[in-house]
């Protein structure tokens, strides 16, 4: 039987890539982001990010499990620095579209504050 964390978060696991302070990305996994962030910040991350610190969260994407988020992690790890970006873009355009509501209600004020 599956805990309740898995059962009420079906994207339990997340991809991540950031960018550390020598401008290179790194990719990893995590089912905590902002405890990993914390780590990877605090020189108790990754081998790699611990001479690199601060490292910013440049994007991530949810996977049901650890063996697909794993595998995605393989996949980017393998990407060159371009395709990377790509795929940053790609990710973040689709978070944007569904953090994005659209409200026919809503009126845009055209820069104009009525304060």
């Amino acid at each position: 039987m599956k805990n309740d964390y898995t059962k009420t978060n079906k994207m339990s696991w997340k991809v991540y890539i950031v960018r550390c302070s020598d401008d290179t990305y790194y990719t990893g996994i995590t089912t905590d982001m902002d405890r990993r962030l914390n780590e990877h910040n605090s020189g108790k991350g990754a081998k790699y990010t611990r001479s690199r610190t601060p490292v910013e969260l440049e994007e991530s994407k949810g996977f049901p499990d650890r063996s697909s988020a794993s595998k995605e992690e393989y996949r980017i790890k393998k990407l060159s620095r371009p395709q990377k970006e790509e795929l940053i873009g790609e990710w973040r355009i689709k978070r944007l579209k569904e953090e994005y509501v659209y409200d026919p209600n809503i009126k845009p004020n055209n820069g104009k504050d009525k304060t």
